[in-house]
């Protein structure tokens, strides 16, 4: 049995599917207590699969709309008073508006509508979800002493991309937003170590999620983005989650 996470409170944003809802229950296998926040809840929600296997104070359902600061300033009370603290926050919900255009466009063609909706998802609402995180981690106590004597009051994980990394066509408002990820990252890790808080990013490539549904729904299409990566696939989300336990228990 896994308890690398016993007892920790973690907030998912994104939880209702892909990225989000396969971390949500690789933590709660690990133990943790899970609020599952996202705009909308799924037709099989992952709080209900998380209570029937592990109880029903496990997780709970959280609607926030990441685009709107007072929403994510009340998911991060909700959390606190539903479990006392907040542990862990996993920044997951995103959206990638290339992915509805077929061919896939270049700047110049490209709206400044969607420029402003992937920035207000992707960047705005990962920067406010860590702002409000962080000052609830400074609030409250730090953990108990791990193997290796050290207390941490918190752990932040936000969803990248391998083209917060390097570029890609047709991406002219995706790779900014999540290159803009990476920097915030950084930035929130070298500013908080001081106060025991770690930051991560992680920068999966491409993952057979509904993110990015439009673009494989044709086999060819799909098979040529798999052609792009060394491995010849698509990741899976359970492949990400089993990377963002490591970061978020103590052996990282």
């Amino acid at each position: 049995m896994d308890t690398r996470l016993e007892g920790r409170i973690v907030c998912i944003t994104g939880a209702s599917s892909g990225l989000g809802r396969a971390t949500a229950l690789r933590f709660a296998a690990s133990g943790a207590r899970i609020v599952c926040a996202d705009l909308r809840q799924a037709a099989e929600p992952v709080e209900t699969e998380i209570k029937q296997k592990y109880g029903d104070d496990r997780a709970i359902f959280v609607q926030v709309d990441v685009c709107e600061e007072s929403q994510i300033e009340a998911m991060i009370k909700k959390t606190v008073e539903w479990a006392g603290r907040l542990d862990i926050i996993c920044n997951y919900a995103g959206l990638a508006t290339e992915a509805a255009h077929d061919p896939r466009q270049r700047l110049h063609e490209t709206s400044t509508a969607d420029l402003d909706k992937t920035l207000a998802i992707n960047l705005r609402g990962v920067w406010i979800c860590c702002k409000y995180a962080i000052i609830q981690m400074l609030a409250q106590e730090p953990l108990p002493e791990n193997a290796r004597g050290e207390r941490t009051r918190g752990k932040i994980i936000n969803a990248a991309s391998m083209l917060g990394l390097v570029a890609i066509g047709g991406t002219p408002n995706y790779v900014p937003s999540k290159h803009a990820v990476v920097g915030l990252t950084k930035q929130i890790a070298l500013d908080y170590a001081q106060d025991r808080i770690h930051a991560n990013a992680l920068c999966p490539g491409f993952i057979d999620t509904p993110l990015i549904a439009s673009l494989v729904a044709d086999p060819e299409a799909k098979k040529q983005l798999a052609a792009a990566h060394p491995w010849n696939s698509l990741g899976k989300s359970e492949d990400i989650a089993d990377a963002a336990l490591f970061l978020a228990s103590d052996e990282s």
